[in-house]
């Protein structure tokens, strides 16, 4: 009877992914039209450019946008192995598999002891919320790395490692998959594997570590937390503007300096708790990767200057992770996460327009995006704290015995 009902579910769940899959492809191919801006426009203007730039065998030093690691230009050139399609339908239907990747990773194993497909069912119902953004961001390709990474992770940490170092010279933020690595053989196979293509990048293309600099200059972005600053300001006199500014729209003017430092001290202080969790913890299961990467990226992505659409695939990506291992605990961010990629959608692509105006209905879409951001990050970090850090001993005068300070059981 199990066997009977595991493969309805799974049939349910091929069937969604199918379907969802469709209409996305519909959207990013233009043969339906998806409401607000075309999303679709960095692939076919400046995924291109940067394309065509790459090909002469060096990274575009002259463009600021430019703000990704070296091993980024594999994904961006991946393309040219559909070279009988065009670039952005190339690139499309790569997105597409990339996304299948992820599918059959948390779909395979699921059978294992203590493994389950609500991962799987988080992944299909929660990356399509996004709209067309998934297939028309390198992002998807990325969190396929991810996702190979941790679930790799509990029998080979060498490959983790590996994966892991690979997805951070991909866009950096994968990174955070080693916070809860619980063998050194992680870290030292993501170093190794760090190291060489850091090499082989530099030696091979001028300006492979350009993008440093570009990340420095970056300002605060209309859809972050602290822009929600500006956001109400604007309705009280405050005198800046929104510009295209470094590839993204961004708030310029006054005080937008502080705000962006601010927000820079809060990623420290996020980093620091992370510190000081790996530090205290000592309850680590198979699952404390996944909900370790999870917690750390949200903690993150909330303090960041920028909270780009497409930060929600991450996202997404790990939630599907965590409720991948029946003993995550991470059920409840995950939920806050797929309704904050509902809410990311109506923003943009859909309601962009109001949030460059910060209109009330722009304001009031980010207020809710980015308050379930933000109670997904505290609820992880609690969680995650909770069930991997022993509570203190009781605290007992001297005078006390033990039997004294025993909490009294009712018959």
């Amino acid at each position: 009877m199990e066997t009977k009902d595991a493969r309805r579910s799974l049939a349910w769940l091929l069937a969604t992914w199918g379907a969802t899959r469709v209409v996305l492809l519909l959207f990013v191919f233009g043969v339906w039209v998806f409401p607000g801006p075309d999303v679709t426009s960095d692939v076919s203007v400046t995924y291109l450019g940067w394309y065509e730039v790459l090909r002469q065998g060096t990274f575009p030093l002259d463009d600021v946008t430019w703000q990704y690691p070296p091993a980024a230009a594999l994904a961006i050139g991946s393309p040219a192995l559909l070279s009988f399609l065009s670039y952005p339908h190339a690139f499309f239907l790569l997105a597409f598999l990339a996304d299948l990747t992820v599918l059959v990773l948390l779909v395979y194993p699921a059978g294992r002891p203590g493994r389950s497909l609500r991962g799987a069912w988080v992944w299909v119902a929660g990356a399509p919320l996004l709209g067309p953004t998934l297939y028309a961001r390198y992002d998807v390709m990325v969190t396929a790395v991810a996702v190979a990474a941790l679930v790799a992770g509990a029998r080979r940490p060498r490959v983790m490692g590996a994966l892991a170092a690979l997805g951070a010279m991909l866009k950096v933020w994968p990174v955070l998959l080693l916070a809860g690595a619980v063998r050194r053989r992680a870290w030292a196979s993501a170093a190794v594997t760090a190291s060489a293509l850091a090499a082989a990048f530099a030696v091979s293309m001028p300006g492979a570590f350009a993008f440093v600099t570009f990340q420095r200059d970056r300002g605060t972005e209309v859809e972050s937390l602290g822009a929600l600053v500006f956001h109400v300001a604007r309705h009280f006199g405050w005198s800046g503007q929104v510009l295209l500014n470094y590839g993204s729209v961004e708030f310029v003017g006054p005080h937008v300096d502080q705000v962006s430092s601010a927000a820079l001290a809060l990623t420290g202080a996020a980093f620091g708790w992370l510190l000081l969790w790996r530090l205290r913890a000592v309850r680590l299961g198979p699952h404390t990767p996944a909900d370790a990467a999870f917690t750390a990226a949200l903690l993150f992505t909330v303090t960041s200057r920028v909270i780009s659409p497409q930060y929600l695939v991450w996202l997404v990506g790990l939630a599907a992770v965590c409720l991948y291992h029946r003993a995550s605990r991470m059920a409840g961010p995950a939920l806050l996460v797929l309704a904050a990629s509902f809410a990311t959608v109506l923003e943009f692509p859909v309601g962009f327009v109001h949030v460059v105006l910060s209109d009330w209905y722009g304001v009031l879409l980010l207020f809710v995006r980015n308050g379930l951001l933000a109670a997904a990050a505290l609820l992880a970090a609690r969680r995650l704290w909770r069930s991997t850090v022993p509570a203190p001993p009781t605290a007992r005068l001297p005078f006390q015995s033990a039997r004294e300070t025993q909490t009294p059981v009712s018959p």
